[in-house]
């Protein structure tokens, strides 16, 4: 099972200090959490993609190049990649380039984004968004798997005699998951291509979680890709360390209280309540963590969000330590033990997708999909 951490890149104030970084001095730490991340041992570094203040990742790709210059291990993704407003053929392109700066080491998370603003700034409708969700991604699969490309839809020029440049690493497309918070239309289309799927996992609970993993895992053997119970699962999740958890409850408080994304409504013990968010100590990270699987089934991926709220750059380091040296060796032993040997531990690899071959799904067209694209 793969374990790792996630940054959505919010520049936010410490309200203990009043302090706000810069930008760059954002970025510059965003880039220490992913190296930290493979010095402890974690798995995956996962950055989102935004393209309004007070966000600093509009470039995922650019700054997961740099990262993979300085690593060797950690495997590299998205959390998301904005299938609705990006041209399919330049998230072709960006991704191919990163699986061979990286030997490998990426997969890439799709998303619609949660910022209604940003579809005009790209020339898109939002009230488009599931349609754009869907020709978008049919697009990019057949980029990423066909020699030439001969392409017409309803929202981009037509292509035709398109060669990507360059293939795919060994012609064999990263492993794609599909983000979603309540769409299920986005669970569907994971189902149908037989890919992954990612729960947001922080705001909303657990019951509406399950419902959204139990579609996609219905689905996912309807298409014919496995047993329910062996679709690939990923959740994201929120945590906040210390040694003891009144220690964790007392540091963490000022940053609950005041960060704009937890909207000042519950308290921070309500929302621990309602939600999958833990304060404490490393056992009760571990003990809540497992939990997860109670509703969401054996699944292959767990990503932490460590380090918003304007969490300052040492006290995200110090999380980062605790997890890769208390929780997740826990974690790791402690889920494999209770996996039935038919369910995979990981989620698949650039080395065993080019040991499958070519999948032959890039011809399938949902049938939500409408647009004259070729079969």
């Amino acid at each position: 099972m793969q374990f790792g951490i996630f940054t959505v890149g919010d520049v936010t104030t410490d309200p203990t200090t009043g302090k706000t970084p810069s930008e760059h001095q954002r970025l510059k730490s965003m880039m220490k959490y992913a190296l930290k991340a493979e010095e402890v041992g974690l798995d995956v570094f996962a950055t989102g993609e935004h393209h309004n203040p007070p966000f600093v990742p509009s470039s995922p790709t650019t700054m997961l190049g740099w990262i993979a210059a300085k690593t060797s291990k950690i495997q590299l993704t998205t959390s998301t990649t904005l299938i609705t407003t990006n041209d399919p053929v330049k998230i072709a392109e960006d991704f191919s380039i990163l699986q061979h700066l990286a030997d490998g080491r990426v997969d890439l998370m799709m998303g619609r984004g949660n910022t209604g603003p940003v579809y005009p700034w790209f020339g898109k409708d939002i009230r488009e968004g599931i349609p754009l969700a869907i020709e978008n991604y049919h697009l990019l699969r057949r980029l990423w798997r066909e020699k030439t490309v001969d392409w017409q839809g309803q929202f981009r020029t037509p292509l035709r005699g398109f060669t990507l440049a360059p293939a795919p690493l060994d012609d064999t497309p990263p492993f794609v998951w599909h983000g979603s918070i309540r769409s299920t239309e986005i669970a569907e289309q994971a189902a149908f291509y037989g890919d992954g799927f990612f729960a947001n996992h922080i705001f909303w609970n657990k019951e509406h979680t399950q419902q959204m993993i139990d579609l996609y895992r219905s689905r996912f053997e309807h298409y014919g890709h496995g047993s329910a119970d062996q679709a690939i699962v990923g959740l994201g999740g929120q945590i906040f360390m210390r040694k003891n958890s009144q220690d964790a409850i007392r540091d963490f408080r000022p940053y609950f209280n005041n960060a704009p994304v937890y909207g000042h409504g519950p308290s921070l013990e309500d929302f621990m309540e309602m939600t999958p968010l833990t304060v404490g100590s490393p056992e009760q990270v571990i003990e809540k963590t497992l939990s997860f699987a109670d509703y969401a089934g054996h699944y292959q991926r767990q990503l932490f969000l460590v380090d918003h709220a304007g969490l300052p750059e040492e006290m995200v380091l110090e999380q980062i330590e605790l997890l890769g040296t208390e929780v997740v060796p826990v974690l790791r032993k402690e889920f494999e033990a209770r996996r039935p040997s038919h369910i995979p531990s990981d989620p698949p690899s650039h080395a065993s997708l080019r040991e499958q071959g070519p999948d032959g799904k890039h011809r399938k067209v949902m049938p939500a999909e409408t647009t004259n694209q070729p079969a």
